[in-house]
């Protein structure tokens, strides 16, 4: 049965099919708001047979309850939608403005090294014994918070990983969907890959043919409260403070940067390398995980000099979590 039930439901699919074909349709956020969007517009226009700007300013304006994140993420798949509708000539409305992007007051949660050895000593004691879906689940989450915590990706990137894009010759991964798109590579490092290799072995076992790295159920991609809810219970079982698993990219950053102090010039290089390989279009993003090292800003500042706002300009975004 089709969700969608205006008259912008053909529509609405259609867009849908588009960016599933292109790999870019993000079903945990696109989906709900689009939904809304769709009874909004049965709702208020039941005998409408094409989008108005008046429907589509309407749903768009920010309201009294909102901040400009939250208007973002509200409105962003309706903005995407009539910009598709528009390139295709099936309408003449000009999308929305979406608000700019608030810096963000969330601190990451600083991780000790007790807390990772609790954390990824309860992933590696889940049982398997009984169920196809434990067995995966024991396979893979051992696996999937490592590949988080050693390489920096996004959890959405390790979600959207495809058989394809995992060379395991190489150990290099062909990260095709990111935040704006933007294709990179990372390369794994040799612990991380053998654990690859290993648990590509066993699924293998499981499911010879597979669409996605980390299978879900029925050859699906796991969904973003899979990973919140694994790793809430998971990160609970030994540990007392709050944290996400987002929260092991900001680690992987602060980790690494941690130790440049003492490299002066060179820091530049390295910086840089950093921000390719998390998937930064611009350096800008990266020193947001700079400015969360505590005291690291005095020390560079100190070693380079006047060149530190060369090196390191100012933030003027931080990049949105998954």
């Amino acid at each position: 049965m089709n969700k969608f039930r205006s008259f912008l439901a053909p529509l609405i699919q259609e867009y849908i099919s588009y960016q599933q074909a292109t790999d870019h349709w993000n079903v945990s956020s696109y989906e709900p708001n689009l939904l809304l969007f769709d009874r909004y517009c049965l709702r208020e226009y039941p005998g409408a047979d094409c989008l108005s700007q008046e429907m589509a300013d309407c749903w768009c304006r920010k309201r009294d309850t909102e901040e400009n994140n939250s208007c973002r993420s509200r409105i962003y798949a309706i903005v995407s939608f009539i910009r598709y509708l528009k390139k295709r000539g099936k309408t003449d409305i000009a999308p929305s403005v979406l608000p700019r992007i608030e810096k963000r007051t969330y601190l990451p949660h600083a991780f000790t090294e007790t807390e990772l050895q609790n954390f990824f000593a309860a992933c590696d004691s889940l049982s398997g014994e009984y169920t196809p879906d434990q067995r995966a689940r024991k396979i893979t989450i051992p696996v999937f918070f490592r590949l988080l915590y050693s390489s920096g990706i996004r959890t959405t990137e390790a979600r959207l990983l495809r058989l394809e894009d995992v060379d395991l010759s190489n150990g290099v991964l062909n990260i095709r969907y990111s935040k704006g798109y933007h294709q990179h590579f990372i390369v794994l490092h040799d612990t991380m890959l053998d654990l690859m290799k290993k648990y590509d072995m066993a699924s293998r076992e499981m499911y010879p043919t597979r669409t996605y790295f980390f299978r879900a159920r029925s050859d699906k991609r796991h969904t973003r409260s899979w990973v919140q809810k694994n790793f809430r219970e998971l990160w609970d079982a030994n540990n007392t403070s709050y944290a996400t698993a987002y929260a092991l990219r900001h680690h992987y950053a602060i980790e690494n940067i941690n130790r440049w102090t003492d490299y002066g010039m060179e820091f530049h290089s390295k910086f840089l390398y950093l921000s390719k390989s998390m998937g930064h279009s611009v350096i800008e993003s990266t020193k947001y995980y700079y400015s969360l090292v505590p005291g690291l800003a005095d020390i560079m500042t100190k070693k380079t000099s006047k060149s530190f706002d060369i090196i390191v300009p100012e933030v003027t975004e931080y990049e949105e979590i998954d």
